[in-house]
């Protein structure tokens, strides 16, 4: 599970300064994401480890403390949206128009292809 810290440092502008915090927070094992913003003074730090490393590490060179710790935010997935209910589809009638539709007067139809056997007379 990945955590969120939050360090407060005392950490100059310049780029050297800068690029030394870095590699020394990208050193430790299990941090994936490091940031830092010069003008609160924050490191924050997020990964799977543990915070108390991460300050140990850093007071060698630098002053740290722990400002917040805690599970990181996972990126929030957008809302599904409600489904439209699905309209009925028109029901289609086939007609077979090949062959009409006769009154016969015994109300009886044949048609050779539906019956091989059939007599037919022409």
């Amino acid at each position: 599970m990945q955590q969120k810290a939050v360090i407060k440092m005392d950490i100059h502008d310049d780029i050297s300064c800068k690029q030394k915090v870095m590699k020394l927070a990208t050193s430790i094992p299990g941090v994936e994401t490091v940031s830092i913003n010069t003008k609160d003074k924050n490191l924050t730090v997020i990964g799977d480890m543990d915070p108390t490393s991460v300050v140990k590490k850093l007071r060698k060179s630098y002053r740290a403390e722990i400002l917040t710790f805690g599970p990181a935010k996972e990126p929030e997935k957008p809302k599904e949206q409600p489904k439209k209910p699905e309209e009925p589809k028109p029901v289609v009638q086939i007609v077979d128009i090949r062959y009409p539709m006769q009154t016969y007067p015994h109300g009886f139809r044949s048609v050779v292809e539906e019956d091989p056997n059939a007599c037919v007379i022409c």
